[in-house]
């Protein structure tokens, strides 16, 4: 038979996702699937394709309603629905859609083409085919298909026809459960009778949560159950048979008749976010590097490897996201205090942390003696502003030694070269004075924010304190855009040429959004991304500001420390006390800025080996190599020195890796989970809190109120003076715009990070770590953040 296949093939490319999972699944020992056939992806190319035309003048929602129409009335012919009318047999089908871009592991389509049930008779049966293939076509499923980038020209259709099963119950089965991604754990989803009515919503299900072979808690929507324990240990048992055989976690629908179970449909479940792969089988605690760089975004392949190498042995890659395995910590009573200690200023991270050992999810391992608790602190560095301006001055050598060193080099000696500067980026990132240095202003900070709590009842007062601090590059990238505005403003024919603008891209052009991934558009590569914020700059700010705005910066911190210090001295003891915050204030100050620079200097250096990679990547594509020079960005940085080596690039495994990296966009990364797939997170105290208010992390005290602007990129971002940006998260290349804006919300974020620091020297009340912000407060609304509490309202 040309166009009707038995089900048990499974190509996809003739009968669909649908089609080739239920072709696998008959091979399954032990799985029962209901007998049927299907009609190939041949019949579509035959029948609906040559009525298509031009997709792209039809993907509009008229257009779309006249072309399903079209589809449905085209006469099948008769060969064909001889074809089909030969395979069927007497009694009910049901008729199924089972596209080629469906059910798949990066897309499961669930839902967007349509099936029918309890259909009789042969015309009615090539009536709903001719349906499922004008299902292609709805609006649903075109919009699914653009934002997984899939061409509507590439799809297909095949059709599956089943017996209908006389079923008792029905539901879905997820071998993995759905809320909490822990794949040791299933759930089922149980009505009785057919499941249309779970489908649609009309009815409660029954609901059996599964680990470990037993139910551990269930919910009964009515009098009777729909199916006993036993029958619900059995599901599973199925559906742990059909993860095995596809390798990952699967959303199961299934049939009860009699004591038998039937499978009608398995696909992937394609919102769990993927994990690490390991060697072994122990317990593994996966914490997020995304969260703490303000870049939850996947990493291309080059991206990772670079970020990688400079990370330690602990790092591990999922979803084009890098996680620090923090089990052997946990495992350790000698080194857990400090693990947990050093998660106190983020809650969502170190209350996940914390309950994960308070269940000892890692068994705790007796220490050897070789971890030895946490190794003795250096001796505190003087409070001495030569100090951060010695180690800038070391780095800005190291960068220039660099430009001299890999000028005409390509090819292996160029990526070996690459390799081996990583060890010096190390060695600084690691020296031991630069760590001392970030430390002294991390450490005055608490200090300030502890004692002056205590004594004058001030919260979060460091704050104020670090405003227009010196030596910070990230808040000096920020002000000096409005210098290149003012130089706009005073030439008669402004571009991209501007000496000014040449001269900032020169200092701050190797930064971008996203920067921690190497693979990103670097603002000197495309400078014309800085447009909007300079004219938002000329528009919004008179000539001078960034002189006004760091000198109220540095005057409000001034006045701060003076009105504390007088405060203080009228206390017990008041002189000794003041004395100490002093001290205290002059090394928070002394420090405070450089905690920018160790990124700067990454970035600078990333930008020098990105120039030097992408030469030798167009030398590539020149000799036939490469197709184009961004294939780079899909191998690892030693693959890409094997390619110089050999003269060959995998392009099929080029071509999967960009399909990866787009299936891996669509996923939301968790700042904690498990090898068990389990995504932990904490909690904000809600002390004080009125009802309603979202809670976050306080990063920046004030409070301010004024209009949302919620953004998610930054190109787009159309914000005046007063306004309150919301976003997912920032990182230095959001800085110019934080001069315009009167407070920021962010969804990710710690104390430490760059968000918070540049709000808080920007005094900017900021609340970060808002989980889903940018859905629950409406662009546009009012609202009133309050930076020293942690917490948004939304007023009305």
């Amino acid at each position: 038979m040309r166009y009707v296949r038995t089900l048990g093939e499974d190509r996809l490319e003739l009968v669909g996702g649908k089609g080739a999972n239920l072709g696998a699944l008959t091979r399954i020992d032990g799985v029962s699937v209901p007998p049927g056939f299907c009609v190939t992806t041949d019949a579509y190319r035959r029948v609906v394709v040559p009525v298509l035309g031009d997709l792209g003048d039809r993907l509009d929602p008229y257009g779309l309603a006249a072309l399903r129409r079209t589809i449905e009335e085209i006469a099948i012919p008769d060969d064909l629905a001889a074809e089909i009318g030969d395979a069927l047999g007497p009694g009910a089908y049901a008729v199924r859609s089972s596209a080629t871009a469906e059910d798949l592991p990066g897309a499961s389509f669930a839902g967007q083409q349509d099936s029918y049930l309890n259909i009789e008779g042969a015309a009615a049966v090539l009536s709903h085919i001719s349906r499922c293939w004008a299902s292609l076509f709805t609006d649903r499923a075109v919009a699914y298909r653009r934002r997984n980038g899939i061409d509507d020209r590439t799809v297909r259709m095949a059709v599956i026809v089943q017996r209908m099963v006389p079923a008792e119950a029905a539901g879905v089965l997820f071998t993995a459960d759905p809320v909490t991604a822990d794949r040791k754990v299933a759930a089922v989803e149980a009505v009785h009778g057919l499941g249309e009515d779970l489908v649609s919503g009309r009815v409660n299900p029954d609901l059996f949560t599964l680990r470990d072979g037993e139910v551990i808690a269930k919910t009964i929507a009515g009098e009777r159950p729909t199916l006993t324990d036993t029958q619900a240990v059995r599901l599973v048992e199925l559906g742990r048979r059909i993860e095995a055989h596809f390798g990952r976690p699967q959303d199961i629908e299934w049939c009860l008749a009699g004591d038998d179970f039937a499978i009608v449909q398995s696909r992937p479940i394609t919102t769990l976010f993927p994990i690490p792969e390991v060697r072994d089988q122990g317990k593994h605690v996966y914490v997020s590097v995304g969260h703490q760089q303000m870049w939850t975004e996947p990493m291309k392949p080059l991206g990772l490897s670079v970020r990688r190498l400079n990370m330690p042995p602990s790092t591990y890659e999922a979803g084009g996201r890098l996680f620090v395995d923090v089990a052997p910590i946990l495992a350790s009573p000698a080194r857990r205090a400090g693990l947990l200690g050093l998660w106190q200023s983020d809650p969502l991270v170190g209350g996940a942390l914390q309950a994960l050992a308070d269940r000892n999810f890692v068994p705790e391992v007796a220490d050897d003696g070789s971890a030895g608790g946490p190794p003795s602190p250096p001796p505190p560095m003087p409070t001495d502003p030569a100090i951060p301006a010695e180690l800038i001055a070391s780095s800005e050598a190291s960068v220039a030694a660099l430009k001299v060193a890999i000028r005409g080099r390509s090819g292996a000696d160029l990526v070996d070269f690459v390799l081996a500067d990583m060890q010096e980026l190390k060695r600084l990132l690691f020296d031991p004075r630069n760590h001392q240095a970030i430390m002294a202003s991390m450490e005055a900070t608490w200090w300030l924010n502890d004692h002056l709590e205590q004594w004058l009842g001030e919260k979060n007062a460091a704050d104020v304190l670090t405003r227009s601090v010196p030596h910070n590059i990230t808040s000096e990238m920020g002000l000096e855009l409005l210098d290149v505005a003012d130089a706009f403003r005073r030439s008669d024919n402004p571009s991209l040429d501007d000496p000014a603008l040449r001269s900032w891209l020169d200092r701050h052009g190797m930064r971008c959004v996203g920067e921690i991934d190497i693979t990103r558009p670097r603002w000197s590569e495309e400078p014309d991304t800085l447009l909007p914020l300079i004219l938002a700059n000329i528009r919004n700010f008179e000539p001078g500001a960034h002189r006004r705005l760091f000198e109220e910066g540095r005057a409000a911190a001034r006045a701060a420390e003076e009105d504390f210090l007088a405060r203080l001295r009228e206390l017990p003891d008041g002189e000794a006390k003041a004395t100490e915050v002093a001290a205290m204030i002059d090394r928070l100050r002394t420090f405070a800025g450089y905690r920018e620079y160790p990124k700067y200097f990454m970035m600078c250096r990333y930008f020098v080996w990105k120039l030097a990679l992408l030469d030798e990547a167009d030398r590539l594509v020149d000799a036939g190599v490469l197709r184009e020079r961004t294939d780079i960005y899909y191998l690892t940085l030693p693959e890409l020195g094997d390619v110089t080596r050999t003269g060959r690039a995998d392009h099929e495994l080029i071509d999967r890796r960009k399909d990866e990296f787009r299936a891996y966009e669509a996923l939301t990364p968790p700042r904690v989970y498990t090898s068990d797939g389990e995504v932990v997170t904490g909690s904000y105290p809600h002390d004080g809190v009125p009802a309603g208010a979202l809670v976050g992390l306080p990063v920046s005290a004030g409070t301010v109120e004024g209009r949302a602007r919620v953004v998610l990129d930054m190109a787009e971002a159309d914000l005046e003076p007063g306004d309150i940006l919301v976003t997912p998260h920032t990182d230095p290349s959001w800085t110019p715009v934080f001069v315009t804006v009167a407070g920021l919300v962010t969804e990710v974020g710690g104390q430490m990070t760059h968000g918070a620091v540049i709000a808080r020297e920007y005094g900017l009340p900021a609340v970060v770590g808002v989980v889903d912000a940018t859905r629950l407060i409406p662009d546009g609304r009012r609202i009133r953040v309050h930076g020293t509490d942690g917490y948004i309202e939304i007023l009305q």
